[in-house]
C-alpha cells in the first residue's frame, strides 16, 4: 500500500492504525458537519473552565482526538500543517500540565 501522497510505501503501523480508523472516520463522516467541531469546542472550554479533575482528562482527550487525525491526515497535508497540528496538540498538553501544577 502506498502513501495518497504517492511517495514511500504507508508503514505497517501506519497501514493498521488507518485500517483500524476506518469505521469511526466513516461514522464520523456520517455525523451532522458539525459534530467534530462540537465535540473539540466541548473538550476546550471543559479544560479551560472545568475544575482540574475534569478539565485535565478533557484536554489530554482533547490532545488525543486531535493527534489522532493528524496522524490519520499526515500524508497528505504540507509541512506548515504538520507544524500547526503538532504545535497545538504541545500547547493543549502543556495547558494541562500548568492546570495540574496550579492546583
Amino acid at each position: 500500500m502506498s502513501s495518497p501522497s504517492g511517495g514511500q510505501p504507508a508503514s505497517p503501523l501506519r497501514q493498521r492504525i488507518t485500517k483500524f480508523s476506518y469505521p469511526y472516520v466513516a461514522k464520523l463522516h456520517g455525523m451532522p458537519t458539525l459534530t467534530l467541531p462540537a465535540i473539540t469546542l466541548v473538550l476546550a472550554l471543559a479544560g479551560v473552565f472545568a475544575p482540574v479533575a475534569i478539565a485535565v482528562p478533557a484536554l489530554i482527550l482533547l490532545a488525543l482526538l486531535l493527534a489522532w487525525l493528524g496522524f490519520l491526515s499526515w500524508p497528505a497535508v504540507g509541512t506548515g500543517p504538520r507544524f500547526l497540528r503538532v504545535f497545538s496538540i504541545l500547547i493543549i498538553l502543556l495547558f494541562a500540565v500548568s492546570k495540574i501544577a496550579s492546583s
